[in-house]
């Protein structure tokens, strides 16, 4: 895939977002804004040595929002031609026409949009050819394979590559945009044993194709990680400590993000409301938004309404120090944007000096959970019920894998029991943080 599938410049696109701009302030639209984005894309999988499927995607589409006062209307098309934006304009102004005034409604402050933003070298396309993403995939799975004698099939490996770009513009004179790249390396395979069927997987994800890990390195982590499940048991409730293995840690700290949002804390749907200057996590816990970090999977200079980013503390020391907020959602809460339309960005969060080994001798007794299943997070009560499988552990060493069990707890409880985080981050997303030993929940079991 290269620069040339990409069948618009980047001055093609702006010359089109102003005329969408320029159609609706001409018939009646007080304030306007418009994405005009195009991308492309190829995943390539294998199974057992043989290609499965070849997808290919090209997309371009635009998105228009105007407003007539504070009556807001949107349309959308794929069709970039001048007179299909125009039709697009259109359909938002009639829309807006009936709506009801939202006092919230409207652009960002002009002082907030971004100005020079700069370059993080966030495009790398990655001009990679069917056979050679095939060779890739399959030496993948190979690795995955030959691991142990005990996998016995596949259920594939795949080698994808995406590439995109976009223009935002506004009629306060915001017109800007940039290009993306995120490429991709994984696979899965089933292992068995004694009557015992497992499968398990692992992948590699990066804006520069170069960076990803090796396929023979995927494949064999994916291969280990199946075989270690084999002839799982459950377990009696119990109540004990549990680690998050860092890449489902990940989604402890996205619970958090979205309890502290503002579409759920203006529509007052969040057991985090009114939590800013609170303590809500362990009072050894950080969290940095650090959108600026060039090449990074979560980084971005400016928002889906080109308001400029800020690095910036969430939490220290435990204490909320910053919502996510876009200029609605700041508006209803009576507060600022903080460059959060579309969702946060790069997340660091702290950790400590143990690895996932010292991690387990810090717990002791207790439960490894590597993988977990449903969607059992309330965001209103903060309950948290989730069925999960993994290891049991005692005196620091894990025991025997452990399945069909459940783990529940209360998040504001959980965040304020973790005990450690783990250095071994998690880096293949927009949010970095390490393995999570909390101090106690609920595992049912037999």
């Amino acid at each position: 895939m290269s620069n040339a599938q990409l069948s618009y410049t980047r001055d093609q696109l702006a010359a089109l977002s102003q005329i969408v701009i320029e159609h609706a302030m001409k018939n009646g639209a007080t304030a306007a804004d418009t994405e005009i984005s195009e991308g492309v894309g190829q995943n390539v999988s294998v199974r057992k040595g043989e290609i499965e499927t070849i997808e290919y995607n090209k997309d371009k589409g635009a998105g228009v929002t105007v407003y007539i006062g504070r009556r807001r209307g949107h349309a959308s098309t794929s069709d970039l031609t001048a007179a299909a934006l125009k039709s697009a304009v259109d359909k938002a102004l009639t829309i807006a026409r009936y709506t009801a005034e939202d006092e919230a409604a409207g652009l960002p402050d002009a002082d907030r949009l971004a100005k020079n933003p700069p370059d993080l070298d966030l495009y790398h396309p990655w001009a990679l050819s069917v056979e050679e993403a095939a060779e890739r995939a399959r030496a993948c799975e190979a690795a995955a394979l030959a691991a142990d004698r005990r996998l016995t099939n596949s259920e594939g490996a795949s080698v994808s590559t995406h590439a995109s770009h976009f223009i935002y513009a506004n009629s306060l004179g915001f017109c800007d945009g940039y290009a993306g790249s995120r490429h991709g390396l994984s696979v899965a395979v089933i292992g068995e044993d004694k009557g015992s069927m497992q499968r398990d997987y692992w992948y590699s994800s990066a804006r520069d194709g170069g960076h990803l890990d090796t396929p023979e390195t995927v494949g064999r982590i994916a291969g280990e990680r199946t075989v270690r499940r084999l002839n799982g048991r459950k377990l009696d409730t119990r109540t004990c400590p549990v680690i998050f293995e860092a890449p489902i840690a990940t989604g402890l700290i996205g619970n958090f993000v979205a309890a502290v949002s503002g579409g759920s804390l203006y529509r007052q749907s969040s057991f985090l409301l009114d939590s800013l200057g609170t303590t809500v996590f362990a009072p050894h816990i950080d969290i940095r938004e650090t959108p600026f970090e060039r090449g990074g999977l979560g980084s971005a200079p400016f928002d889906s309404e080109g308001v400029a980013c800020l690095e910036r503390d969430v939490v220290k020391a435990g204490t909320v120090e910053g919502y996510f907020l876009s200029s609605y959602s700041a508006r209803k809460l009576g507060m600022q944007t903080t460059g959060n339309a579309g969702g946060s960005h790069a997340l660091t969060v702290s950790h400590g000096d143990l690895d996932l080994a010292g991690l387990l001798r810090e717990m002791g007794t207790g439960l490894l959970v590597t993988e977990l299943l449903g969607h059992g997070a309330n965001m209103v009560t903060g309950d948290y019920s989730r069925g999960a499988a993994g290891f049991w552990v005692e005196n620091g060493e894990i025991q025997y894998p452990v399945e069909e069990i459940t783990i529940a707890g209360n998040l504001a409880g959980m965040f304020k029991g973790i005990v450690a985080i783990g250095r071994d981050v998690e880096r293949r997303g927009s949010k970095r943080v390490g393995s999570i030993l909390i101090d106690r929940m609920t595992v049912a079991g037999n």
